[in-house]
């Protein structure tokens, strides 16, 4: 931990930033043990009913077996089993990583129905609120709009404020994988909006895909919005602290371990996103070649070297990006450590010209947005550093896959 000067003020800042941690803690273990009491969300239910299921007279397998291991069993079995699997296990199905994409994508096509149809009773009950009808509402449609056709939903879990993935492109066929790593309040409600589409994380993944496609027309590539994690609400001792990011960080590491074939895979991590790739980098796969972050609060370690990760580490900040005037500290468990654009830090520093505030770094037409694409692709020397000497391109090779 970096060293501070001693001031009285700042002795007083630590206390409270201390008193704050211990109101975390029992704050967080009084959730917890009334969140446990609810009994079993949708998700864990159909879980449940998996591991008690069988097929073709034998039981299923460990949904939480290792993806080849579930690959190996989906190859085995017929159309027609397939197909019952869906049925029958939507949920759990939709969200097994090393399931084929494709059989989630149709598995989670049945969740979602099954989700929009209780929400819709939801809207008639007449215990709810005028409040909790219309939020009932505002779930129905939500869960309408990723039912549409010719969306590839890979995770969806309806309970609380819910969690989502969608692909855009083949997994199976794609040369290079990115995925999208998107920051506080994201939820089901806010995985796609119409107005400022590019701040979140549906119109990211689909700038991204876009420009990744420009950028190379040659190479095929799969782009994931990955909200399929429990994101901070707000800016409040949530978005302070590393627990959000630590439960991200196991769920980021179990989907990059599970995607389908061996090419390489880079992270686009914005905000609190870039927190939750901080914390994950150590135990991600050598087949993630990138982990690019843009308005980052930290990523919890003082040095890029301390990520200990094989991939390359990459940095962006917009000049108006308000989150330059979040203290980069970490003290008791508060804040996320050193600045990943600071010279210090060690990270490949990017240009961010035109993306305009905290939100605008998938914007088309940016700076920002076609780094990330020249990563994407694995067009390394052609990427804007921040500084006129071209420093983030020192020692790097490569050009886009075939």
């Amino acid at each position: 931990m970096t060293s501070f000067d001693t001031s009285p003020q700042l002795n007083v800042w630590r206390a409270l930033l201390a008193l704050a941690v211990v109101f975390v803690m029992l704050a967080t273990t009084g959730w917890t043990a009334l969140r446990n009491q609810r009994g079993d969300t949708p998700l864990q239910a159909s879980l449940s009913a998996w591991e008690h299921g069988r097929i073709g007279g034998h039981g299923l397998p460990d949904p939480q077996a290792q993806p080849t291991k579930l690959a190996r069993f989906f190859a085995s079995l017929t159309a027609q089993d397939r197909a019952s699997l869906v049925r029958k296990y939507p949920l759990a199905l939709g969200n097994m990583n090393g399931a084929p994409p494709e059989l989630r994508y149709r598995a989670n096509r049945v969740a979602l129905d099954q989700a929009r149809k209780v929400e819709r009773e939801r809207m008639r009950d007449s215990r709810l609120t005028a409040a909790g009808k219309q939020e009932a509402g505002r779930r129905m449609h939500r869960f309408e709009d990723l039912m549409e056709q010719g969306r590839h939903i890979l995770a969806f879990d309806p309970e609380g404020s819910g969690r989502v993935a969608e692909v855009f492109g083949d997994l199976r066929k794609a040369d290079r994988v990115s995925v999208v790593v998107p920051g506080v309040d994201t939820d089901l409600l806010t995985f796609q909006r119409t107005q400022r589409k590019y701040s979140a994380p549906v119109g990211m993944a689909e700038a991204l895909h876009a420009a990744e496609r420009a950028a190379s027309p040659s190479t095929r590539t799969a782009v994931i919005a990955w909200a399929d994690y429990t994101a901070p609400s707000g800016l409040g001792i949530d978005s302070a602290t590393a627990m959000r990011a630590v439960e991200g960080a196991a769920r980021l590491n179990t989907l990059v371990r599970a995607l389908p074939g061996d090419k390489p895979v880079s992270l686009f991590c914005h905000s609190y996103g870039s927190v939750v790739c901080g914390v994950a980098a150590r135990s991600l796969p050598d087949r993630v070649a990138d982990i690019a972050v843009a308005g980052s609060p930290g990523m919890r370690v003082e040095k890029a070297a301390q990520l200990h990760t094989t991939a390359r580490v990459w940095a962006m900040r917009d000049a108006d990006d308000w989150i330059q005037d979040v203290p980069y500290l970490e003290v008791g468990g508060l804040g996320h450590g050193a600045d990943p654009v600071s010279a210090g830090f060690g990270a490949r520093v990017l240009s961010a010209q035109g993306a305009k505030g905290h939100a605008g770094y998938f914007e088309p037409g940016t700076a920002s947005l076609m780094n990330f694409a020249e990563i994407g692709v694995g067009a390394y020397r052609s990427v804007h550093c921040a500084h006129e000497d071209g420093v983030c391109r020192t020692g790097l090779s490569g050009t886009a896959a075939a």
